[in-house]
């Protein structure tokens, strides 16, 4: 709960009022200066009744301006406005499934695909902090890399130390999909979303990316499928004799109908990358696509605060005339 106090004016146009005040001091100032004669003395011991007297005249000036100024404010109406709001905040979980197989590691994306998916998915999480964000890395077979967690900083971490041959290498979509599936399957959040990335063919693993995906739909998780790689061909490493790798232009293999299906049965979306400028296009799709619920009630309360403005501006006439019919009638 957030609590909130301010101050308003229901009438606020009395405020322009406000302008006569310097008007009424230029002519309290040039109406002094034309009534007061000079005359030199040696000494002015002996007119201290005088000096008295001059400064109650503007001891009472002062106390009806000061009134003047606090019944302005009042006929504007100053309310105190106190207002509540209950803030509850649903957040997204979010589950990155990242493919680090060999053909990863082409150099169809800048410097290669892995490296340009690992950037551009810390980009996609700094921009969603109050989602949880997991990341679930596969190839031959897949593992949890970080479980869903607020703290980005960790995640971050773990997402750029991504290398390729902490996996046999292979390429199981559908395992990938199953794992991050049960990190989600749990989930209380209002959303629950994987965001799956392969540039291949499911050829590994023992369950079918079509079954993973059946199993998603069950526990109402969205699987937003990215293809990535460039259309036709691509430079691939190459392991020739003695360990060196070189890189080939081979054929991009992109099983694009099952990664459709997936989504389509999810109801996530399918993309294709191509180049480092599109992959970060859908990443920016999706963050605009899957963002937090906020929900805000507000409730607002007013109180009339004129009453001691009135009071104090009704203190300073009586005191005005007080001294006006005493004191100073006394000095005249």
């Amino acid at each position: 709960m957030q609590l909130i106090n301010d101050i308003e004016f229901a009438q606020s146009y009395w405020l322009w009022l406000f302008v006569f005040i310097p008007l009424l001091l230029a002519w309290y100032l040039a109406r002094g200066r034309k009534n007061n004669s000079r005359i030199t003395l040696s000494n002015t011991e002996a007119l201290p009744i005088a000096s008295n007297k001059q400064l109650l005249r503007h001891l009472i000036f002062g106390l009806k301006v000061l009134a003047m100024a606090a019944l302005i404010i009042a006929m504007a109406r100053p309310q105190s406005a106190t207002s509540w709001q209950n803030v509850s905040t649903e957040g997204i979980d979010i589950v990155i499934a990242l493919d680090v197989s060999g053909s990863m590691l082409a150099r169809d994306f800048k410097p290669d695909r892995l490296e340009a998916a690992k950037v551009l998915a810390v980009q996609f999480i700094e921009k969603r902090p109050n989602d949880r964000i997991g990341l679930v890395v596969y190839a031959g077979e897949a593992f949890t890399q970080c479980p869903l967690t607020t703290d980005h900083a960790v995640l971050k971490n773990l997402f750029m130390n991504i290398e390729h041959g902490l996996i046999t290498d292979g390429t199981a979509i559908g395992s990938g999909l199953a794992t991050a599936v049960n990190r989600l399957k749990e989930s209380n959040a209002i959303s629950k979303v994987v965001i799956l990335m392969t540039d291949g063919e499911n050829n590994s693993g023992e369950i079918s990316p079509l079954t993973a995906a059946e199993i998603a739909k069950t526990f109402d998780i969205r699987v937003h499928s990215i293809a990535v790689g460039t259309i036709g061909t691509a430079p691939m490493p190459v392991q020739v004799i003695g360990g060196q790798t070189i890189y080939q232009n081979m054929p991009v293999r992109i099983d694009e109908e099952t990664l459709k299906k997936i989504s389509n049965v999810t109801g996530g979306k399918y993309y294709r990358a191509t180049d480092n400028q599109s992959l970060e296009a859908i990443y920016g799709e999706i963050d605009v696509l899957e963002k937090s619920k906020i929900d805000v009630t507000e409730f607002r309360k007013r109180k009339e605060e004129y009453k001691p403005l009135a009071i104090f501006a009704l203190a300073c006439i009586f005191i005005a005339f007080t001294l006006r019919f005493t004191l100073l009638k006394q000095l005249s």
